[in-house]
């Protein structure tokens, strides 16, 4: 069995996660306390009850990242499994460099902070978006997207999520003013998501200096080799990942690519660490490798069957 571990990002957050960990695991508790005095931040009250909260990206980033150290430290602890590879989306990629050896924990959930906040304050007085399109060719949307760029507006796809579903980046109205021209080119439909930051495109550029800078006392090099969202390298030094984690700031997530060249590389299991299971809905219609997503305590109990 080849595993490879990977990790949620941003909206795969809902209120109440976590909790499930933290009363049966005291190292699911234990990280709550220190993430909570790293930041100086309740975080149970933030993962609990302030769903306002949670909803910043400041505090979404931490918080999604802190269920998914919860889920991995647990299994690593009771199961022992290894993974050769990891990967993840967008923040995710983040979650699987750190979490696989390539820093504290301590130091990576106030970097998980910093890059909430330092994307915020790239969009800050900018009205940004972000908008999915759904059942339009790739190729056709990114004409549409080069197309209105050469007019002037700022529209980027940002997260190639799997062939069909595609989510783009940019000017709030500028967004707006494609949607009609992707129904017309074939698209079912396209919806502005509740995203208070434009990911993965050029708006961000102002966000990779302060995050490149606090990438280099933060982070060593990784245990495993982890798949980029930005060009599907293999990295693990501390060196590469400068490169290619401040890059994924304006760079497109090429989530079903990296699925894809996980299966070349002759992965045979995923195991998603996390809330929820946005990753395994995609896997299971990129991929015909079986993903299990570590959620809950009752989910752990489904590792004893591999």
């Amino acid at each position: 069995m080849k595993y490879a571990f990977i990790y949620p990002g941003q909206g795969s957050q809902t209120k109440g996660m976590g909790r499930d960990f933290v009363e049966n695991f005291s190292i699911a508790k234990m990280l709550l306390e220190e993430a909570s005095d790293s930041l100086k931040q309740d975080m149970a009250k933030i993962l609990y009850e302030d769903e306002e909260k949670l909803n910043e990206t400041q505090y979404t980033q931490p918080a999604i990242f802190l269920v998914s150290a919860m889920a991995h430290k647990i299994v690593e602890k009771e199961y022992g499994i290894k993974a050769e590879i990891a990967f993840g989306h967008s923040l995710g990629e983040v979650s699987a460099y750190c979490l696989n050896g390539g820093a504290n924990f301590g130091d990576s959930i106030y970097l998980t902070h910093k890059r909430g906040q330092f994307m915020a304050e790239a969009c800050k007085n900018k009205n940004v978006g972000m908008m999915v399109c759904l059942g339009l060719a790739t190729n056709v949307l990114e004409d549409i997207c080069i197309k209105a760029q050469k007019e002037g507006k700022q529209v980027w796809a940002a997260n190639y999520n799997m062939e069909g579903q595609v989510v783009l980046a940019g000017i709030k109205e500028d967004l707006e003013s494609v949607s009609d021209t992707l129904k017309e080119a074939g698209a079912k439909r396209t919806l502005l998501l509740k995203m208070s930051v434009a990911s993965h495109c050029p708006l961000l550029q102002d966000s990779i200096p302060p995050f490149k800078a606090l990438l280099e006392t933060s982070i060593n090099d990784s245990n495993i080799e982890i798949i980029s969202n930005a060009n599907l390298s293999l990295y693990k030094t501390k060196e590469e990942a400068l490169q290619n984690l401040t890059q994924q700031l304006i760079k497109p997530v090429l989530y079903h690519q990296c699925v894809s060249k996980a299966k070349e590389l002759g992965v045979t299991q995923f195991i998603e660490f996390g809330n929820g299971s946005v990753l395994a809905g995609l896997n299971n219609k990129i991929s015909d490798i079986p993903t299990i997503s570590i959620n809950s305590v009752q989910s752990i109990q489904g590792l004893g069957s591999l």
